[in-house]
C-alpha cells in the first residue's frame, strides 16, 4: 500500500503544533484574582459565576472563589474579609487566600483596600495606587515557609523592594488615567493592626515617617502574593483624614463606610479596565522573573 506522505506531513506538523501548544509555561494563561475589600466584592462583576469551596495546607479561605470572566478575561473574585464581613483584619486568614487564589490558577492579583489620608491631598474619594508599605501589625502569618504539612520548604529571605508588581501597577494608573479619575500614581500604606482605628498621636507618626495613607489589611497580604511568585498590585480609596488635623474629629465606621459607598464604582472601573490591560499583554517574563525571585530568596539545607 502506497504512504500518502503529503497526508502524514500535514498530520504531523499539525501534532508538533499541538505539542508545542500544550507545553507552553502555564503563566502564559493569565488569570486575574481580585481580592475585594468593604463594598467591592459584588458578583455582579462577573459574567457566569461558579462558585468554587477550596481548601489549602493553610486552612479555608475568608469566603468560596467565584469563578467567572470580565469582559472575556478569566477572572477570580474573593471577598477578604467574607462575603458577610465576618472577619476582622487581623483574624484574616491571609495566607489561606493567597494560596487559593495561586492554586486555582491565578498568575495576577488586584486588590482594593479602604485608607485613611495622611497627607492633606490626598483628598477622600481619591485612589492611590499603592507602591511601598510600613508595617504595624503583630501576630499575623507572614509567610507560607514554615514547615506547615503541604507547604513549601526552608526558609524564604523575600526582597520586598519593590514591594508590589509594577507591571500589574502600570495598568491600574494606566486605567484611572483614561477614565479620568483623581488618582496619585505612588502611596506608602501604614498597615495597623486594628480593629481599632489610630490614636492622634499615632497618626501624626505614621506622617512623619512619610506614609500617605492608613489601613489595616495591605501587610501580610502584599508579602504573600509576592512570596507566591505573583503578580500583585492594589489600588486604595481614600475615604477620611484619619485624626491627624487639627480640629477634626475622629474617623468613624459610618464615615468610611458612606464615603466608600459613593466611591467604589470608580475602584470598580479601574480594576476592570486594568484586567483588561493585563490581559492584552504579550511579553510575560515578568511573571517567571516574580518567580524566579522567590526561588533565589529560598535558604534549605538537605
Amino acid at each position: 500500500m502506497a504512504l500518502n506522505t503529503n497526508l502524514f506531513s500535514f498530520n504531523l506538523t499539525s501534532y508538533i503544533k499541538y505539542l508545542l501548544l500544550q507545553n507552553l509555561p502555564s503563566c502564559k494563561r493569565k488569570i486575574i484574582g481580585i481580592i475585594g475589600g468593604s463594598g467591592f466584592d459584588d458578583p455582579d462583576l462577573f459574567e457566569n459565576p461558579i462558585p468554587r469551596d477550596v481548601d489549602t495546607p493553610f486552612g479555608k479561605p475568608s469566603d468560596v472563589l467565584l469563578e467567572g470572566s470580565i469582559k472575556g478575561v478569566s477572572c477570580v473574585l474573593l471577598a477578604r474579609h467574607g462575603r458577610k464581613h465576618q472577619y476582622q483584619p487581623s483574624d484574616v486568614n491571609y495566607r489561606a487566600n493567597i494560596w487559593a487564589l495561586k492554586q486555582i490558577g491565578c498568575t495576577h492579583i488586584l486588590a482594593t483596600t479602604a485608607t485613611g489620608s495622611l497627607v492633606e491631598n490626598y483628598q477622600p474619594g481619591d485612589l492611590v495606587i499603592l507602591d511601598d508599605f510600613i508595617d504595624r501589625t503583630w501576630g499575623r502569618k507572614c509567610t507560607f515557609f514554615d514547615a506547615t504539612v503541604g507547604g513549601p520548604r526552608g526558609v524564604c529571605h523575600l526582597p520586598m523592594r519593590p514591594a508590589f508588581c509594577g507591571r500589574a501597577r502600570e495598568a491600574l494608573i494606566t486605567a484611572a488615567k483614561h477614565a479620568g479619575l483623581r488618582c496619585h500614581e505612588k502611596g506608602t500604606a501604614v498597615t495597623i493592626q486594628g480593629p481599632r482605628f489610630s490614636s492622634r498621636a499615632e497618626s501624626l507618626m505614621h506622617r512623619q515617617w512619610g506614609a500617605h495613607v492608613v489601613n489595616m489589611t495591605t501587610v501580610p497580604e502584599v508579602v504573600l502574593a509576592k512570596e507566591a511568585g505573583l503578580s500583585y498590585a492594589a489600588v486604595a480609596l481614600v475615604t477620611d483624614y484619619d485624626c491627624w488635623r487639627d480640629n477634626e474629629q475622629s474617623v468613624s465606621v459610618s464615615e468610611v463606610l458612606e464615603m466608600f459607598a459613593r466611591n467604589i464604582k470608580k475602584a470598580i472601573q479601574v480594576i476592570v479596565d486594568a484586567v483588561v490591560l493585563l490581559a492584552e499583554e504579550e511579553d510575560l517574563t515578568y511573571l517567571d522573573a516574580h518567580k524566579d525571585l522567590v526561588s533565589s530568596a529560598v535558604m534549605l539545607k538537605e
